[in-house]
């Protein structure tokens, strides 16, 4: 199920499902460690001998954000039982605090007592092994711990705080938990458990005729329990509709602090560019980790799953920041590239979110042969970057480390990974990890990392690597007409692969990721080359359901959900359908060539979640979301495209609303 909810600071980020389960809660980097796991922390309801979980279908759930924050605006009712709810959550900007308001309806005409219960299953550090959960008497409070992790959960009403508590085994031995204590409305009060251990607390309200009640809850996170105590305390000397104020004030001034001019968007483009930028900052941590996806669902599927920092997203995610004018959150990722980038000068396939490196299928040997497992792309891409960095805030000082430890042994990597006979990147694997080969979007890469080093390399007045960077840069463009052309299609292919005999042989797959001939700058978009290679990836890649969208390559069988290749050759991912109106954007002469990206941009739109979560593809014949969500990638690349757009639209000087 998708995370239709997203809330976090840099190092604590929690995620709710549609059905207002937490399912993943992550600290002390955002997507490492999830003290969760995919379980839930769920929430009951009980009044007048009646239980139910918010999960189950009685339920009627509206899930939303508050506009231009981090604040969730969530309503639950529950006709049966004559409750309806108004929920608003949110994660402090700065400190490691989850906060909940809770207004609980009375919907009937008599005076009730509802009592309303968290449930808290916790693995800490991601094991259910050797995990404490106890009551503290002093606080009024339960927490859970396990060497340097404390988690401290509580709540006030407006006349007292925590009614009742239990703490038990779950899971081990016939146990369930004691989330099934709570479902005869009252908890026994076990003051400590260890082991596999799950812990609920409840509150009691008394709703007048008609009326309501509001209640308060909170989880803070720490170290140790001095920080977690203290953290507490913090929550209950501010309180928590000042710690809402500050916190909504912050993120609407946070996202609104560059006055952009939308010329003919719509209110729900706009809405969604608001609200990407701010999923985004959800899933940086404040170490420099631009974490994939945080959706650990996809666990069910892979035994793995998106909580890592490939290069190449996160360097695409920092060019959309950038350009929107948060260049100062990238600065940590680029030094999170330097310090993971290895001796040789290349970047690995992926990374966890401390730096350390990240799980792999990419081997170092073929047959007898060795061979890097990486995706050469990632590595170029970084520096491609880090040269709009400089553009965008021109910083020498940050820049000058950089030079020395990033730019140029990556730069002179990318010069010595080449087949000089070829004019071609030496083989790795493509953007998509599945194959290992000589690719036209890797190639492209390059390009633009060498072209980006050759710029610094200028800036710093070193002269021969600004000659060798650019001499290597336009063999390589040479080597893609050669090579990477076809000329009996009239348009570019996937790549080529090498025989044990040396002999190259073409992979002619459509392929999206060819957007990347005009995006890095090896070509100019409007080339005729590249005009017959976006028109064949919009023929062919087209969706042809009433979903549409572009699929990522011809027979695409990650997720595959119809074996129509004709009609459906793949699911429709966003950041593929996003790529053609970049093209189309780029492509723009006169303002009526503004009207397909645009339909492009109101497609994004209509098939976000509700909230505004994009996710990386969807179902091809019901529009619903397929793999993670929400995809860090997908929102960058919204972000960029918007950008583009409003960029060309004002450049072609038309201010006012357009009719089409």
């Amino acid at each position: 199920m998708p995370r239709e909810l997203v809330l976090g600071n840099g190092s604590f980020l929690v995620n709710f499902d549609g059905n207002l389960n937490m399912r993943d809660f992550y600290y002390p980097y955002v997507g490492e460690l999830n003290h969760i796991g995919g379980s839930k922390n769920s929430i009951g309801i009980w009044s007048e001998g009646q239980f139910s979980w918010l999960d189950e279908t009685s339920w009627e759930r509206r899930l939303a954000y508050k506009p231009d924050c981090l604040i969730t605006n969530v309503t639950a009712k529950n006709d049966a039982m004559g409750l309806a709810l108004v929920m608003n959550s949110t994660v402090h900007y700065s400190d490691n605090v989850y906060l909940m308001k809770m207004a609980v309806h009375n919907l009937r005409k008599e005076e009730r007592e509802v009592r309303i219960f968290f449930t808290h299953d916790f693995s800490i550090d991601e094991t259910e092994v050797g995990d404490t959960a106890v009551y503290n008497p002093t606080l009024n409070a339960v927490y859970h711990y396990k060497r340097n992790r404390y988690i401290l959960v509580n709540g006030r009403t407006k006349t007292e705080g925590i009614f009742q508590y239990a703490t038990g085994t779950k899971r081990f031995q016939g146990a369930e938990g004691t989330w099934r204590d709570a479902e005869d409305g009252i908890l026994e009060g076990n003051p400590i458990a260890q082991g596999s251990v799950d812990s609920t607390i409840s509150f009691r309200l008394f709703l007048p005729p008609r009326g309501e009640q509001v209640l308060y809850y909170w989880i803070v996170v720490g170290e140790n329990f001095t920080e977690v105590r203290n953290l507490n305390n913090y929550v209950l000397e501010q309180t928590p509709p000042t710690i809402f104020e500050k916190v909504e004030t912050y993120w609407q001034r946070w996202v609104n602090r560059h006055t952009f001019n939308f010329g003919n968007l719509t209110p729900e483009i706009i809405e969604l560019f608001k609200r990407s930028l701010l999923i985004m900052r959800t899933q940086i941590d404040r170490k420099g980790a631009i974490v994939a996806a945080t959706d650990s669902d996809i666990l069910q599927f892979n035994r793995d799953h998106y909580c890592y920092v490939w290069p190449r997203d996160g360097a695409l995610v920092a060019l959309a920041l950038i350009k929107a004018g948060y260049p100062e959150l990238t600065e940590n990722f680029f030094l999170f590239c330097q310090r993971g980038l290895t001796e040789e000068g290349y970047l690995l396939h992926k990374y966890n979110p401390d730096g350390t490196p990240g799980s792999s299928w990419h081997p170092w040997i073929c047959g007898s042969k060795p061979q890097l497992p990486i995706q050469e792309d990632e590595t170029a891409l970084v520096l491609f970057a880090l040269w709009e960095y400089y553009q965008r805030v021109r910083d020498l000082d940050f820049l000058q480390s950089l030079y020395r430890n990033l730019i140029l042994p990556a730069a002179d990597f990318l010069v010595r990974y080449i087949y000089p006979e070829l004019n071609l990147p030496i083989e790795s694997y493509d953007l998509w990890e599945e194959r290992r080969g000589i690719f036209t979007f890797t190639t492209a890469a390059v390009y633009g990392g060498l072209m980006a080093a050759a710029n610094f390399a200028r800036l710093f007045a070193d002269g021969s690597k600004t000659e060798e960077y650019e001499r290597t840069a336009q063999q390589l463009r040479k080597g893609m007409l050669e090579h990477l052309y076809d000329d009996s299609l009239g348009r570019f292919i996937r790549g080529v692969y090498i025989d044990q005999e040396g002999n190259l042989h073409r992979d002619l797959t459509l392929e999206s990721s060819l957007f990347g001939l005009f995006e890095f700058g090896a070509f100019e978009p409007a080339d005729p080359k590249v005009i017959a290679t976006m028109q064949a990836i919009e023929a062919g890649l087209r969706v042809k359901t009433e979903v549409g969208g572009i699929a990522r390559y011809t027979d695409d069988h990650y997720f595959q959900k119809s074996r129509d290749i004709e009609n459906v050759p793949g699911n429709p991912w966003l950041i593929c359908t996003l790529w053609l109106g970049e093209w189309y954007i780029a492509c723009a002469t006169a303002p009526e060539h503004l009207k397909r990206p645009l339909q492009i941009l109101q497609w994004v739109a209509r098939h976000a979640l509700k909230t505004g979560i994009l996710p990386e593809q969807l179902h091809p014949y019901t529009g619903e979301p397929v793999s993670v969500a929400p995809l860090t990638w997908a929102h960058g690349t919204f972000v960029l495209a918007v950008l583009k757009y409003l960029e060309k639209f004002h450049q072609l000087g038309w201010y006012h609303q357009l009719e089409w």
